[in-house]
C-alpha cells in the first residue's frame, strides 16, 4: 500500500500536476495552519466557534476549503485562538 507521500511524489513528476499543487499551496497552507491551530489547543470547531463568534459551518468550510478566509477573518481566528496573525510573503523556490 502506498503512502500519501510516495503517491504525491510519484505525481508530481506529472508537469501539469505539479503546476496545479502548486498554485493551489498557499489555500492549502492556510487550511493546514488553521486546523493546526485549532488542534493543538484541542478545540472542537464549536469551542472555536463559540470564542469568536464565527458560526461552526463557517469555520467547517474554512477547514475543507470551500471557503476562503478575509483577512478580518484570520485576525478573528487568530484572535479566539490567543494568537496573532502573521502573514508574509517568501521567495519563491525555483522550479524542479
Amino acid at each position: 500500500m502506498k503512502t500519501l507521500d510516495k503517491m504525491l511524489a510519484e505525481q508530481m513528476k506529472d508537469e501539469q500536476f505539479r503546476k496545479e499543487y502548486e498554485a493551489i499551496q498557499p489555500e492549502l497552507d492556510v487550511i493546514r495552519a488553521i486546523v493546526d491551530a485549532r488542534t493543538s489547543q484541542n478545540l472542537t470547531q464549536k469551542e472555536l466557534a463559540e470564542r469568536t463568534g464565527i458560526n461552526q459551518a463557517d469555520i467547517s468550510k474554512l477547514e475543507n476549503g470551500t471557503r476562503n478566509p478575509s483577512v478580518n477573518l484570520l485576525k478573528r481566528l487568530a484572535d479566539g485562538l490567543g494568537m496573532a496573525l502573521k502573514i508574509e510573503f517568501v521567495p519563491k523556490q525555483p522550479a524542479k
